[in-house]
């Protein structure tokens, strides 16, 4: 049993990414010391309950200190071909971005400094969370160290820069894959020979944390519609404001609520009022993963909009379909990336196009209008959770690889 695991993402706290939180978590009640590490530490006003024990334990990797400028000079003097070395590839590697050049550069000397230190803390793997940044410092330290690492992927980091990729997840131990469908992405880009390197483990949650709640329709109840993810462009929640102005054209009785924050708060806030949807369609802001429960109880129907941008960013497979699932909640969802692989269309939920306001509206529509079918869906969906997105089975498969 590998017993210490460093964990290396972007930042932390970062209130979107509750999967890694609840990883970490899950990987520890199964006799692993994790490490964390953000390359970022980034303190934030609203943290989730469970996070606040990490925030003390996570490390904070300096800028720029003496023990960043002695861990390098020492490295330098000690295996000048090696370092130096990897200073060339890694420039070289990086050269096509200059966004990534640029973070090359400012990390390369601080990740020297986390070699060392994880080789004092006697570290036996490295966990990275992304394959940008956080699996180019695990693959750095491994060059310098000997340490393995692995990589879990998700969606942009694949999708949009793939800048060193190949180089960051050959050299892995092995690659965890969120979903089938990253797996064959990566396999399409890299090559026959990185298959044997990817798993399946999906970021899971506890089904039996959330309530799953009778929905009973009535002629005056409001039909609540639910949403959650951070407002960027790739969510696509544009197309579900637009939808529901065609839904209030129709005279159906709803609302709408939105939960998630993110620079596109002005503009979705705009565009409701734009289409006098003041009241209807809500912005609820960031909210903590408990509050978030609370208010999956009282939804009728949770609606994921996701689209692909210009620039090939998308979902992977959103960890907010999984809990709407757990709580009996009838899904709509666009047919891109993993999702299809969770919302199945005709027997998880329902699948529409991206970007189609009015095929969402359709499909919302037929929910509400089709209670007796939409039950039957959610309870395949809560199924289907419990059997493939469980957090402690894919936990389990995970420490399993790390060993």
């Amino acid at each position: 049993m590998t017993k210490k695991v460093a964990y290396i993402m972007s930042r932390f706290p970062h209130l979107p990414e509750t999967f890694i939180l609840r990883e970490i978590i899950a990987v520890e009640k199964k006799g692993v010391e994790v490490f964390l590490y953000p390359l970022i530490y980034q303190p934030q006003a609203l943290v989730h309950q469970e996070a606040k024990p990490w925030v003390q334990r996570a490390n904070k990797v300096p800028w720029v200190s003496w023990q960043v400028f002695v861990a390098n000079l020492r490295r330098a003097f000690l295996q000048p071909k090696l370092y130096f070395s990897l200073w060339r590839q890694s420039l070289w590697e990086n050269r096509g971005s200059a966004k990534f050049l640029a973070r090359v550069l400012i990390l390369f000397p601080r990740v020297v400094w986390m070699a060392d230190k994880f080789q004092e803390e006697g570290i036996d793997h490295i966990h990275a969370h992304y394959a940008t940044h956080p699996a180019f410092a695990a693959w750095l330290i491994n060059q310098l160290s000997g340490i393995s690492y692995s990589v879990t992927v998700h969606a942009h980091d694949i999708y949009v820069e793939k800048t060193m990729l190949g180089t960051k997840l050959m050299n892995a131990a092995f690659v965890a894959s969120i979903s089938e469908f990253n797996r064959e992405y990566l396999v399409k880009f890299l090559g026959e020979d990185i298959r044997r390197k990817i798993h399946i483990v999906r970021c899971g949650i506890d089904p039996d944390y959330y309530k799953v709640q009778e929905k009973i329709l009535t002629d005056n109840k409001v039909f609540e519609i639910l949403s959650i993810g951070s407002l960027q462009p790739y969510k696509g929640q544009f197309f579900l404001i637009k939808a529901c102005a065609l839904l209030r054209d129709a005279n159906l009785n709803f609302r709408c609520r939105i939960v998630g924050g993110g620079h596109l708060q002005r503009m979705l806030s705009d565009l409701i009022q734009e289409n006098q949807l003041e009241g209807v369609v809500e912005l609820l802001g960031p909210r903590t993963q408990d509050e978030v429960s609370k208010i999956l109880e009282t939804a009728d129907c949770y609606v994921q909009p996701s689209v692909v941008t210009p620039s090939g960013k998308m979902e992977g497979i959103p960890v907010a379909i999984m809990e709407a699932m757990a709580s009996g909640i009838p899904v709509i969802a666009t047919s891109i990336s993993g999702i299809p692989e969770l919302v199945q269309d005709g027997k998880t939920g329902w699948l529409v196009p991206p970007e189609s306001s009015e095929a969402l509206a359709n499909a919302i529509r037929f929910v509400h209008e089709n209670m007796e079918e939409a039950r039957k869906r959610s309870l395949a969906g809560r199924v289907l959770v419990k059997k493939d997105f469980s957090l402690d089975d894919n936990v389990s498969k995970l420490v399993s690889f790390f060993s």
